[in-house]
């Protein structure tokens, strides 16, 4: 059964921080996972499960030949009885009765409530947004021992979220998260040490911290360690591992995962069995705005690639795709060259996708 943590908590990438990559592309035209300026999610945050389950990651030095010494510890930080009322108001969205049970449960000295204090003020939820606030009850909650309160802590020094910018603090606080085997600590560490930011550049580590997280789960970090498997980046180059763990991300619906897989597939890069996948994943990356992906789904179907020929479905994508700015004159002349009546056909999918899409983002958001 999966504890409140783990139903709270949202994988966190700081790779959208720091701007840089830890190797080429894996194609020309695939998106760059770690130059994208995009926001990174705030953590969300519950206690932790009641019955702390044993997990290893990898230490502070490496064993000798090459791998890591693990821990297996969690600290124990469970909640008195029947102090689940906050959590249930929050899930019910009765944000300020979650904070007035959370406040009591904190001046009782309970490490979660404090970290759920936090997330309402980070947030914003039924009270002003407070990141000071907010910073002062995340680092009470790690002090008092809540995990999630010192990845959320670590957080906060990345960002310079409530407090200064502090990546050398910051560092210290996802390596003591990682211990207990927490995914997206790890995985936040070793790009830290992949960069040389807030620890010594070592990309053995961060091969480490990566891969202990890939194995976790963790769709970013499958996708990442494929790249380093790639690249030969802190471990051996091996193309074949790099396959299987682009396959992996893929298979969990992580977008550019799913449209640079499809594309090593169609170079005749990845693992045989899943060249048939090769519309279904580039179709599923399109799905979810990558360009490129809209693009080279056009391609997939004027060239049929996998599937029947369909030229109006290939131009609809095109249409798609320039219309987010992707630019391709060879396309354009194809669909130019196209009959009237199947442009048009395929202008009128183009637009019945886009308002669909609309649709289900202002659902995605809610009231």
């Amino acid at each position: 059964m999966i504890g409140r943590a783990a139903k709270f908590a949202a994988p966190l990438a700081l790779s959208a921080l720091f701007g840089f990559t830890a190797a080429a592309p894996l194609s020309a035209d695939s998106s760059s996972w770690f130059t994208r300026d995009t926001e990174t999610p705030v953590p969300k945050l519950a206690p932790s499960p009641k019955k702390p389950a044993q997990s290893s990651a990898p230490s502070n030095a490496p064993a000798p030949g090459g791998t890591s010494d693990i821990r297996k510890s969690i600290p124990s930080t469970v909640p008195a009885t029947g102090d689940d009322a906050a959590y249930t108001a929050f899930d019910q969205g009765q944000y300020l009765t979650a904070l007035k049970l959370a406040e009591e449960a904190a001046s009782r000295g309970e490490p979660q409530a404090n970290t759920l204090i936090a997330r309402i003020y980070t947030e914003g939820l039924g009270v002003q947004k407070d990141d000071r606030k907010a910073f002062e009850y995340y680092k009470r909650a790690s002090d008092l021992g809540d995990i999630q309160g010192t990845f959320a802590l670590a957080i906060s020094y990345a960002e310079g979220r409530g407090v200064k910018k502090d990546r050398k603090a910051a560092a210290e606080l996802f390596e003591k998260a990682a211990l207990t085997g927490q995914a997206e600590a790890n995985y936040n560490l070793g790009l830290l040490f992949l960069k040389g930011d807030g620890k010594p550049e070592n990309p053995i580590r961060a091969f480490q911290h990566i891969r202990y997280a890939a194995e976790k789960g963790l769709p970013q970090a499958q996708y990442d360690l494929a790249e380093l498997y790639q690249s030969g980046t802190g471990t051996n180059a091996d193309a074949l591992e790099a396959a299987r763990w682009l396959s992996r991300a893929a298979e969990q619906g992580y977008p550019e995962a799913q449209y640079d897989y499809a594309v090593r597939l169609i170079q005749g890069m990845g693992l045989t069995k899943d060249e048939p996948k090769i519309p279904i994943l580039m179709k599923a990356a399109a799905d979810k705005g990558i360009a490129g992906a809209q693009n080279r789904l056009a391609y997939i179907y004027f060239d049929g690639i996998k599937v029947k020929k369909d030229p109006v479905e290939a131009a609809k994508w095109r249409l798609i795709a320039k219309k987010n700015g992707f630019d391709d004159q060879e396309l354009d002349a194809r669909i130019a060259n196209m009959p009237k009546a199947d442009r048009q056909k395929a202008e009128a999918a183009a637009s019945a996708w886009a308002d669909r899409i609309r649709v289900d983002a202002g659902m995605a958001e809610g009231p």
